[in-house]
């Protein structure tokens, strides 16, 4: 190791730490909104008291409780998706949407919306969904045209698939009713946790848990990927299998996050960017910390926008102003401390 690197600190404290902090937060988040929960009315609860009332119990089980997972859940989700993307593209700008997945997300929604007249949850979660999806194909068909199967193809490919979204919303925003449709289509792509219940949760944790676990069984792949092409075909790696692998998993734990709480901006970049600042790695141990960095971001963020005002704030507002801080913090330190 250069005498200049930073040396690798150990795991365990800020594992801690950070695990402590979400800990306080998932607290905190379950306890504050327009109907107040007291952490000794939760206790009672867990304890089978039946001193609690009726209407704590239900705003408990099924609102506040689902959204504080919900919110954990979104977090774990876009920093493990952030740390994959900026690892295998060897970009420490790469997000979620760096290959198209949000804006098709968002494209995906803004159509059920509107060619589907579908102003219900449920509706706009699918096409949510199916566009994130359909997003990465495109990405993978442009990526096949070209017959090049480098970082920087995808990375352009996505570039081009997020661009062509862009136009068809706007084109889309055009013909929206702007008194309904439209309010609801600028409301979603800024993000909300505000509509989280049980049912939904349930819903999309099945696809969340088998985008999680495949990267984290492909953790050692994701690892060698940082690497130059030809030291990870040296190690055994296949790229294209293994990169195709990787990218689908990762659309499937990002869409299954957005397509029901909208876009959540910022997180997949800086959870990333702040697990490998306190570890100083880049390893698949910084791939869990930017998951559970990601988790206190989030949360943090959505306890904020339930506080600062009388009505709750879209969440990517905060997300924003939680990140923007960070990002000229890391532009100040340097490139080759971030990566």
């Amino acid at each position: 190791m250069n005498a200049s690197e930073p040396l690798e600190r150990p795991v365990a404290p800020f594992f801690i730490l950070t695990l402590l902090a979400i800990l306080v937060a998932a607290a905190t988040s379950i306890c504050v909104g327009k109907y107040r929960i007291f952490p000794g009315e939760i206790l009672a609860m867990f304890r089978g008291s039946a001193d609690v009332p009726a209407m704590t119990r239900k705003v408990f089980f099924t609102l506040r409780l689902p959204r504080t997972l919900m919110a954990m859940l979104a977090g774990v989700g876009l920093g493990f998706a952030g740390s994959v993307y900026q690892t295998i593209f060897k970009n420490p700008l790469a997000s979620p949407d760096i290959i198209g997945v949000a804006g098709g997300a968002n494209l995906g929604a803004a159509a059920a919306i509107v060619a589907m007249s579908a102003l219900s949850v449920p509706a706009i979660a699918v096409g949510a969904f199916t566009g994130g999806f359909a997003a990465v194909a495109g990405v993978m068909l442009l990526v096949r045209a070209t017959r090049s199967h480098s970082t920087s193809t995808y990375v352009l490919a996505g570039i081009v698939i997020n661009a062509l979204s862009r136009a068809m919303i706007m084109a889309l925003k055009y013909f929206a009713d702007p008194e309904n449709e439209l309010a609801v289509m600028e409301y979603w792509e800024m993000g909300t946790f505000g509509n989280i219940t049980r049912a939904k949760l349930l819903a999309v944790l099945p696809m969340f848990a088998a985008g999680l676990a495949g990267l984290i069984l492909l953790r050692r792949q994701i690892d060698l990927m940082g690497l130059s092409e030809d030291e990870c075909r040296a190690m055994g790696v296949r790229l294209k299998p293994t990169r195709i692998a990787v990218l689908i998993l990762s659309t499937l734990l990002v869409a299954s996050i957005v397509s029901v709480t909208g876009l959540v901006a910022f997180a997949g970049l800086i959870a990333p960017h702040t697990a490998r600042l306190m570890l100083r790695r880049n390893n698949s141990t910084t791939l869990c910390m930017s998951g559970a960095t990601g988790a206190f971001i989030v949360l943090a963020a959505d306890i904020l926008a339930r506080v600062l005002y009388s009505a709750e704030l879209p969440i990517s507002i905060l997300t924003t102003v939680i990140g923007v801080p960070l990002l000229l913090y890391f532009m100040c330190i340097g490139r080759e401390r971030l990566l």
